[in-house]
């Protein structure tokens, strides 16, 4: 599989921004987009794929992902800005974790267990999401800087929104390390902006 393309770049930047939304939409609102919850997640479960695209299970899976990552690039005012930091916060910290192969192997073996809990409850089931949240934070929550996200108090003391935010964070974590797979670093994202961006053009138009 070709994995060093423009295409899968610009999917694995569509699912960051997904990640980053859903944690926006959570910590605003207590709640998320159902269908992209569901790709996001289901992102971090797919340990081996046959294409980019299949992580999330379809381009439509993206969907969110796309349209915030397309606002995102278009002007030069940052339509997003806390969503922008979490996207930054996310491929900053991958780049950590990349380093770190005693919090890989926590985090594979954690995937491990909630894919069987997947298959037994369902993928967005309460157990599935606290056991993601919990690998989130005995493993990415280590290093620094933590992602600080900003909400309603609410929301983010509740114990299953907040699993659902660091499920969530995790799946941003996911696409950032396809990011890097396919290529992606900071200079090309700076560089390559034009040829991302009317790539995301034509994968906005394929959903």
């Amino acid at each position: 599989m070709q994995l060093n393309t423009i295409t899968n770049q610009t999917i694995a930047l569509a699912g960051i921004a997904q990640s980053a939304a859903l944690v926006h939409q959570l910590a605003i609102t207590g709640a998320a987009d159902a269908s992209a919850m569901e790709a996001s997640i289901g992102s971090v479960l797919k340990i081996d794929s046959d294409s980019v695209i299949d992580v999330y299970g379809s381009l439509a899976g993206l969907k969110l992902g796309f349209e915030q990552l397309n606002a995102q690039m278009t002007g030069y005012k940052i339509t997003y800005p806390e969503q922008a930091r979490y996207s930054a916060s996310l491929v900053f910290l991958e780049n950590q974790l990349s380093t770190r192969k005693d919090l890989l192997n926590t985090i594979q073996i954690g995937i491990t267990k909630a894919q069987a809990q997947s298959e037994h409850f369902g993928l967005l089931h309460e157990n599935v999401l606290a056991n993601l949240g919990d690998i989130y934070a005995n493993t990415l929550s280590t290093l620094q800087p933590r992602i600080m996200v900003n909400g309603e108090a609410d929301y983010l003391s509740r114990p299953d929104i907040a699993n659902k935010i660091r499920a969530c964070l995790l799946a941003g974590i996911r696409s950032a390390m396809l990011w890097r797979q396919c290529g992606g670093t900071r200079w090309k994202f700076l560089f390559y902006r034009k040829k991302i961006h009317a790539e995301l053009q034509l994968l906005l138009k394929r959903v």
